[in-house]
C-alpha cells in the first residue's frame, strides 16, 4: 500500500511561482509513474504533468513551457515546479503513484489534493 503526501500549494499573485512536492511512501515493489492532475471549479480532472521510471515526461499543452514535473527516486518524491503562473492554472492540484505492489499488481493511488489560487 502506498501513501502520498502533498505539499507547496498556496495563493501566489499572477506571474509568480509555487512548487509542489508529493512523497510516497509505504510498501511496494517499484513506483512505475508519478503525476500531477488538477482539477478547477466546475471542470473535469485534467492532467498537468507525469513523469515515469526513466524520467520521461508528458506535459498538458496549456503549462508546457512553465511548469515543470521532476523526481527524486530515492526519495520516492515528485516535484512540480510551476513558474509564470496565471489566473487560469487555479486549482486543485492531485499528485498520483502509479506503482507496482509486493503482490506484483499493478495499482494506482491518489493523493488528497492541495489548492493552488492564482490571483491577478
Amino acid at each position: 500500500q502506498v501513501q502520498l503526501v502533498e505539499s507547496g500549494g498556496g495563493s501566489v499573485q499572477a506571474g509568480g511561482s509555487l512548487r509542489l512536492s508529493c512523497a510516497a511512501s509505504g510498501t511496494f515493489f517499484s513506483i512505475n509513474v508519478m503525476g500531477w492532475y488538477r482539477q478547477a471549479p466546475g471542470k473535469q480532472r485534467e492532467l498537468v504533468a507525469v513523469i515515469n521510471s526513466r524520467d520521461n515526461t508528458n506535459y498538458a499543452d496549456s503549462v508546457k513551457g512553465r511548469l515543470t514535473i521532476y523526481r527524486d527516486t530515492p526519495k520516492n518524491t515528485v516535484y512540480l515546479q510551476m513558474n509564470s503562473l496565471k489566473d487560469e492554472d487555479t486549482a486543485i492540484y492531485y499528485c498520483y503513484a502509479d506503482y507496482t505492489g509486493n503482490d506484483w499488481r499493478r495499482r494506482l493511488y491518489w493523493g488528497q489534493g492541495t489548492q493552488v489560487t492564482v490571483s491577478s
